[in-house]
């Protein structure tokens, strides 16, 4: 036990993130019954549609489980409000400042952690009063810091910043990879692709078979006028590239992607001309599996990872 899974009462220190279009109440409840904690994306969901997901996530499994809460929703108090009422215990939030919802959440008895790119963005964190913090490097899927700092130079620059828990992202696919993180002053991790080839994920089957057949390089981050983000090369995303290497304005990458395209290619499965967003971890996946089977693989093969190290270190200090 550390004070991640202390915190948020798991037995594995292994957050499933809560990933807009893929993160749906069967892959939340599969998660937390394998002892990690699931996390329900509510940055796809109506107010309504998030209550129906709490509701069935909590008939599924009777482990902690919690929502991700983009902070730019343009619905944001009622989503709130069905937290709340639904008694959710954990919020991890996103995408805006801290300060704006932690003490009304924590004066619910919720536990709160919020996502950043950089250490000074954790250390007003620490100030507002969140629980845990997760430093989530260059290499996430999904929207991303204007720094570009990678997982493996933020997590020690923010571990010496906060004092409070700290949760490692971007990346990480695996135990080896989750072991290097604790090592650099993690002490959990948060994992987004490689959830995404999972059964229990909500996203389109085409857009996963894509995920998993991505190779090194297969991912771009773009869109750095708008909001940054790491996007699976497709014939949408050439078109952003051709667009931006033309110096295009923020209104025309606006007009070229216009409404629902993130949903029309990752949930609805418009391969070639929707938004697929998806970390540069995708090239080391090998399959579609069982989200339970993915947590008991990132653990047995952190264990594995950590022996290995003990004795290697045996063997120099020899």
């Amino acid at each position: 036990m550390n004070r991640v899974t202390e915190l948020f009462g798991i037995k594995y220190p292994i957050i499933q993130g809560g990933m807009v279009w893929c993160s749906g109440w069967e892959l939340a409840s599969a998660v937390s019954n394998a002892g990690g904690l699931g996390l329900i994306g509510a940055g796809s969901m109506s107010p309504e549609m998030l209550r129906a997901h709490i509701l069935k996530c909590k008939e599924a499994t009777d482990k902690p489980f919690g929502v991700n809460v983009p902070l730019l929703f343009s619905h944001l108090q009622e989503t709130m409000k069905v937290i709340v009422d639904e008694d959710v215990k954990i919020v991890f939030t996103s995408g805006g400042k801290p300060d704006l919802w932690t003490s009304f959440l924590k004066d619910k008895g919720i536990k709160v952690a919020h996502v950043v790119p950089g250490a000074k963005y954790a250390a007003k964190c620490e100030a507002a009063g969140v629980d845990a913090v997760v430093a989530e490097g260059f290499e996430a899927g999904g929207h991303n810091g204007r720094e570009e700092t990678t997982t493996f130079c933020l997590i020690p620059k923010v571990r010496e910043t906060i004092k409070i828990p700290l949760i490692a992202a971007g990346g990480i696919t695996g135990g080896r990879a989750m072991l290097a993180a604790m090592v650099l002053g993690a002490e959990g991790v948060q994992i987004g692709t490689r959830f995404v080839a999972s059964w229990e994920c909500s996203a389109n089957a085409g857009f996963k078979q894509k995920v998993v057949e991505c190779e090194e390089g297969g991912t771009v981050l773009a869109l750095k006028k708008l909001a940054p983000v790491r996007l699976l090369r497709n014939k949408f995303c050439a078109e952003v590239l051709e667009l931006e290497s033309r110096g295009a304005t923020a209104e025309e990458l606006t007009q070229l992607l216009g409404k629902g395209r993130a949903g029309k290619g990752m949930f609805e499965g418009d391969i070639e001309n929707g938004e697929l967003e998806i970390g540069q971890g995708a090239s080391l996946l090998k399959g579609i599996l069982p989200a339970g089977e993915i947590v008991d693989s990132i653990w047995n093969e952190f264990l594995q990872a950590r022996k290995e190290i003990s004795e290697a270190g045996a063997q120099l200090g020899s």
